[in-house]
């Protein structure tokens, strides 16, 4: 008997793994928003690409956008950013409104897009100096600013080679390095680990990780449902331009369907009986799928001790039975379900 997580955390010595980094900066930030949207829209002649979204994101804590692609993400953190002018509601960064203090916005934060913007025939450090000149350090604050964040992102090594030889995980590091030269504020992240392989994934997390415990606010979009599950703080999600579900990733879970009891017989042919021993506890039309019964656990644990209960007392042998939450997979596909009513 046993109670699973959909996620395997199994991590050699030293390694990263993905529960090191969701546990970390977990509390609740005092201070006010950094980042506050309300009623935002945005339209592109006939096509309404934003229609009406609302957050908050804490001060010093990751919120990921979620939702379908042309759902509206990349517009709304466009708007945010101040690449584009919202056509109505409000929305402030930092304290900073987008529209009526749009410099001071971009003062306050860096954009990583999905592609690392670098000089290829710059190494690594010479990239951080040319930033760094960029946006305003001077020549010797550049290089000490650059050996900071060399030491800071475990690239020392590294930094003397030319960017167009680094792997894909060095590449992104180095891209995020750059954009926090002059230490912004609020980072926004637009699937930072897309074409990643799973190590330089992880090793991308913990570096957002990393950030949250420095206080930066982080508002991330991602394709990785998994990379949601494991660093944000809060999940918004938007689909059609409007939000249409937010919360922790535990929330979303819960309100989207409660856990379950995965029940496997040792022997297919006691599938019959075991069906009928758990009959009131499984909906009218369910059936097996690949030899195991389904049962839902409203009550949690309870439900679990009374699968066993009655499966040994109708001398069923069971070759496993685990208790299941919906994974945040499905939670995202119920909740963007085209024939979902409600919305």
């Amino acid at each position: 008997m046993r109670a699973e997580d959909p996620r395997s955390e199994d991590a050699a010595p030293g390694e990263v793994r993905p529960s090191d980094v969701r546990e970390r900066g977990v509390a609740a930030s005092p201070n006010p928003p950094a980042i506050e949207v309300t009623n935002l829209q945005k339209r592109f002649k006939d096509t309404v690409a934003v229609q009406d979204v609302s957050f908050t994101v804490p001060a010093g804590s990751i919120v990921a956008l979620l939702g379908p692609n042309g759902a509206g993400k990349t517009t709304t953190v466009n708007m945010l950013c101040t690449l584009l002018k919202p056509d109505g509601g409000t929305a402030s960064v930092n304290g900073h409104d987008v529209v009526g203090d749009s410099a001071a916005v971009r003062r306050s934060i860096m954009l990583t897009g999905q592609f690392a913007a670098l000089d290829e025939a710059l190494t690594g450090r010479e990239n951080l100096i040319l930033f760094g000149r960029l946006l305003g350090l001077s020549k010797s604050a550049a290089k000490i600013r650059a050996d900071e964040l060399l030491e800071t992102f475990s690239l020392v090594e590294a930094g003397g080679k030319r960017v167009g030889q680094y792997s894909g995980g060095m590449r992104r590091r180095i891209d995020i390095a750059c954009g926090l030269v002059t230490s912004p504020k609020v980072v926004f992240l637009d699937e930072p680990t897309t074409g990643l392989d799973p190590r330089s994934r992880l090793e991308v997390w913990s570096l957002v990780g990393q950030l949250r415990d420095e206080g930066v606010t982080i508002l991330l979009t991602t394709q990785y449902l998994e990379e949601a599950d494991v660093l944000s703080d809060n999940i918004v999600v938007i689909d059609k331009g409007r939000v249409i579900a937010q919360g922790t990733s535990d929330e979303l879970k819960e309100a989207t369907g409660a856990a379950y009891c995965e029940v496997t017989p040792t022997h297919a042919d006691d599938l019959p009986r075991l069906q009928e021993v758990l009959a009131d506890l499984i909906p009218d039309g369910a059936s097996p799928h690949e030899n195991v019964v389904a049962v839902p656990a409203p009550r949690g644990t309870e439900t679990l001790v009374e699968v066993i209960r009655r499966t040994t007392e109708a001398s069923i042998e069971l070759s496993d039975v685990a208790m299941r939450r919906p994974s945040l997979d499905e939670v995202f596909l119920a909740l963007t379900d085209p024939d979902r009513g409600g919305r």
